[in-house]
């Protein structure tokens, strides 16, 4: 179930109903979210919903057994939550990857073996969810939160179908607490969460669903050379930005409606002057979980350069990696993982330093969506060293005006935001204009709606 889609619109209305008749407690509103999470992630599959409910039930045991264990209990305890978690996302998502590069690899050798691929269907957001199931047995571990007993708040936590398939990544330290007490809705909270949802949905339905099929033209097309693929891989980068920023906005702004607030996952992230200053602004829930629970315990900065230039390689990597069982994406985690060790620091001083230096970040950013994009290592290849080709083809032109088209009002509105140093610029504004806004956004919405729904990107994660 999509959220740009005739059925969620459905859902989300008998859920609002029922939601708001239960006002007066919170155990049975509480319950009620887990109910329609459940009923909303079985919608694709229910057989995994059985996955979702065996990662919560382990963690919310294991969190409740570790603090009256001795320290050698504790690491048996948090060790069987990494297995559990890790095995069921290391099973679904790379055992048939894991086998086929084995394969590849022996016969470079010249030994041919015949392995058996399972038919394995990839269950949706389990990259996420499982993440943030994990956290909570690693918070409790390292004594930084204390555990929870209560088991209906505690599934809510994890499945809360706002954000369940494609984050952001929630700490319990953050969440949790919010399924314990009381929540407040007021006028502020709707709006805003109004606001988010259709700024979302115009960045999906609008910008990116639009953008697609220009960009699998240029990269399905093998002939197309040159500033072509510059441009549409120009499209790729506003495409998957303004897909992934969509869902997360959606799900922020119906978790604000319903008196919730859940973390910001992206803050203008193109207007970024370094690379490390782009994984700040970019999925900012997942670029801090790798910070928190893989680059700081592998040592962090406080090793010497090199060790710190491995850390930043290491735990990119693993960031590549959790994005998909693909070659491209291992390539993309080492290529961010190599600019974040060979990119000076240093704060540009002033503003040629400034253009300079976020010029070279975005021509870094956007190569590593042309690794991201790629099917295959052959195909980065071909779409790399085609480059150089200086082939335009008759129809560029409309290509061009297409893609600048879509992507304008984005861009318009990023750069008000960063001008007024304020995300949401059009909830200060006098009341016919924010009206006047919205008509216009819900007007290209209903216009460019497929009732079926397009698939968010990060639904394959």
């Amino acid at each position: 179930m999509y959220f740009n889609s005739t059925a969620f619109i459905g859902f989300l209305t008998v859920f609002l109903l029922l939601y708001f008749l239960l006002k007066d407690s919170l155990s049975s509103r509480n319950r009620l979210i887990v109910g329609a999470s459940y009923f909303f992630y079985a919608w694709w599959d229910w057989r995994f919903t059985s996955l979702l409910l065996l990662s919560s039930l382990v963690d919310y045991f294991v969190g409740k057994a570790i603090p009256g264990s001795s320290q050698a209990k504790r690491r048996r305890l948090l060790a069987a939550s990494l297995l559990v978690n890790l095995g069921v996302l290391g099973f679904f998502k790379y055992y048939n990857f894991f086998i086929g590069s084995t394969v590849m690899a022996l016969s470079q050798l010249g030994i041919d073996v015949d392995p058996r691929l399972l038919n394995i269907v990839l269950p949706v957001g389990i990259s996420f969810y499982t993440f943030q199931s994990l956290s909570y047995t690693i918070d409790v571990y390292r004594r930084t939160i204390e555990p929870t007993t209560n088991l209906t708040a505690f599934l809510a936590y994890v499945s809360f179908f706002p954000q369940l398939v494609a984050g952001p990544i929630e700490r319990a330290s953050s969440l949790l607490p919010q399924f314990l007490s009381e929540r407040t809705i007021n006028r502020e909270k709707i709006e805003l969460g109004i606001w988010l949802v259709l700024w979302g949905l115009f960045k999906k339905v609008v910008v990116a669903d639009s953008l697609a099929p220009v960009v699998d033209m240029v990269y399905s097309n093998p002939s197309i050379e040159g500033p072509m693929i510059a441009i549409a891989t120009l499209a790729f980068g506003f495409q998957i930005y303004c897909d992934f920023s969509g869902y997360s906005d959606i799900a922020r702004g119906i978790a604000s409606i319903l008196g919730f607030h859940l973390m910001l996952n992206f803050k203008l992230p193109y207007t970024a002057l370094t690379p490390s200053d782009f994984w700040k602004r970019w999925h900012i829930s997942l670029s801090s979980w790798f910070r928190d629970y893989v680059y700081i315990p592998l040592g962090g900065n406080r090793g010497s350069p090199w060790r710190t230039r491995l850390n930043l390689i290491l735990t990119m990597l693993l960031a590549g990696l959790w994005h998909g069982a693909g070659w491209n994406f291992v390539l993309w985690g080492l290529w961010h993982g190599l600019v974040l060790t060979l990119f000076a620091k240093a704060i540009p001083r002033n503003r040629f330093q400034a253009a300079g230096s976020w010029a070279l970040t975005m021509t870094a950013i956007f190569y590593g969506w042309l690794l991201f994009r790629a099917q295959s290592m052959e195909q980065i290849w071909h779409l790399t060293s085609s480059l150089w080709i200086p082939s335009i083809p008759p129809w560029a032109g409309h290509y061009i005006l297409f893609t600048s088209v879509f992507c304008a009002p984005m861009i318009l509105m990023e750069l008000w935001q960063k001008y007024t140093q304020d995300l949401m610029p059009t909830l200060r504004c006098s009341l016919p204009v924010r009206t006047g806004v919205h008509a216009i956004m819900i007007y290209m919405i209903v216009l460019f709606w497929d009732t079926r729904g397009t698939p968010f990107i990060y639904f394959q994660f």
